[in-house]
């Protein structure tokens, strides 16, 4: 039977090939692919659109690339992987000797089997990347140099699903769409948000959850600027940004601006429970799209989950981030902590003690005879104690299993039996 993190990396290999950018039709058909597994709302924003302080660019799309040397063997192949040309390439078709080429080659001397991720989005320009290997290679000679590229008016695209909650109040996570051949950073982060998507549809959850396909850092400021009004920040109440998911080094959250958001207790306090490998870093306006939701003029509740940070690992931005580089494992265990992080966000109420004179007597109401023969019925007992004399209206129930350091789901349970007694109101 295939596991879900062997239908995730299966996702990955079907996505890798597709030449994604910030806009064009590589986005678009990742999104039909994407929409196979979720229902889309796909946007389309044009060109010259004013999105907060940035304008929506020209449309990028490509559709062949490649450098012949002087007997007409193609050394350079667009066709092979679309990491080979610098990403939003003007189109060029032209014959140069080696020497003047040169200036348009990117390779990474260190790896010198590794072809480099280079873009040049906002400054006219053209490029190939190529390994250092077989740059060394080429002989002194003419070469000839074709990309067949257009740069137009077009559309940013963007996609939404949403899950449905019991309330309106909207949690958001966010994986970026515009990166090419690289299977960690971000295809992984798309994969596992597809399949978290779906995850949370099982069942009914207390929020809204929001899931955003959008390229980076242009993507999320659009998206900002046609859905979030400033301060207080609308309905969004917390958020993801899911990146670099699939490697196989230890689990990082990243804290949002604030540093005791809800969402940063929460994946703190899970990671911890869970006993897994991780690693806390603080917030810097500098990564994936959590510098955007984070900006001051919104400042949410927003953070970032990945296992290794970006530019953290030597594969980072480079063809050796391929499928075989992420797992089904490892991705498995990022969706885990996902689903266990929102499991735990959508249980963490605040509570009102309706009798709050005294301890009421939990024997008359059946509660103390709920717990015999349990193995935790000590624990059980004193997570209700703790429940009853933290429901104020101002302790939630993390705050009540943190200060008792009993188990979060001891305490939910606690607050489920006494809510069912009428002891305790949300």
């Amino acid at each position: 039977m295939t596991t879900t993190g062997e239908q995730m990396h299966a996702l990955v290999e079907r996505l890798y090939p597709l030449c994604r950018s910030i806009t064009g039709d590589g986005v678009r058909a990742t999104l039909d692919i994407v929409g196979e597994y979720l229902p889309l709302t796909v946007h389309e924003v044009p060109t010259g659109t004013q999105v907060l302080d940035w304008t929506v660019p020209q449309e990028w799309n490509i559709r062949d690339a490649y450098i012949a040397d002087p007997a007409g063997n193609r050394v350079v192949d667009f066709a092979a992987s679309s990491l080979h040309v610098l990403g939003y390439s003007l189109p060029v078709s032209t014959t140069l000797p080696l020497a003047e080429l040169r200036a348009h080659l990117h390779t990474l001397p260190d790896h010198p089997t590794w072809v480099p991720y280079r873009t040049s989005y906002y400054r006219p320009d053209w490029g190939f990347c190529l390994a250092q290997e077989t740059l060394d290679a080429l002989p002194d000679g003419d070469y000839e140099v074709h990309i067949d590229s257009t740069l137009a008016d077009g559309h940013l695209t963007y996609a939404e699903h949403v899950v449905p909650g019991q309330v309106p109040d909207e949690v958001i996570v966010s994986c970026h769409v515009c990166h090419p051949s690289l299977a960690n950073d971000n295809l992984a982060g798309i994969a596992v948000a597809t399949f978290l998507a779906r995850a949370l549809a099982e069942r009914t959850p207390w929020y809204t959850y929001r899931f955003l396909f959008a390229p980076g850092t242009i993507g999320a400021i659009t998206w900002l600027a046609r859905n979030t009004e400033p301060k207080p920040g609308g309905r969004v109440e917390h958020g993801l940004v899911l990146a670099c998911a699939g490697d196989r080094g230890q689990l990082t959250y990243k804290q949002s601006r604030r540093g005791d958001a809800e969402i940063d207790r929460v994946l703190r306090h899970v990671l911890r429970t869970s006993e897994r490998p991780h690693r806390i870093t603080e917030f810097t306006p500098y990564g994936y799209d959590e510098r955007q939701f984070c900006s001051p003029g919104f400042d949410l509740g927003v953070g970032s989950l990945t296992r290794t940070p970006y530019a953290g690992y030597p594969e980072y931005h480079t063809s050796a981030d391929d499928p075989a580089f992420v797992s089904p494992e490892a991705m498995a265990d990022t969706l885990a902590v996902c689903r266990e992080a929102f499991a735990l966000l959508d249980r963490n109420r605040r509570y009102l003690n309706l009798n709050p004179y005294g301890e009421p007597q939990l024997g008359r109401r059946g509660l103390y005879d709920a717990l015999g023969g349990r193995s935790d019925a000590k624990q059980a007992q004193m997570a209700m104690l703790w429940v009853l004399n933290l429901s104020d209206g101002t302790h939630s129930l993390l705050d009540v299993a943190e200060r008792s350091g009993l188990p979060f789901d001891t305490v939910a349970g606690a607050a489920d039996a006494l809510h069912g007694a009428g002891l305790i109101k949300a």
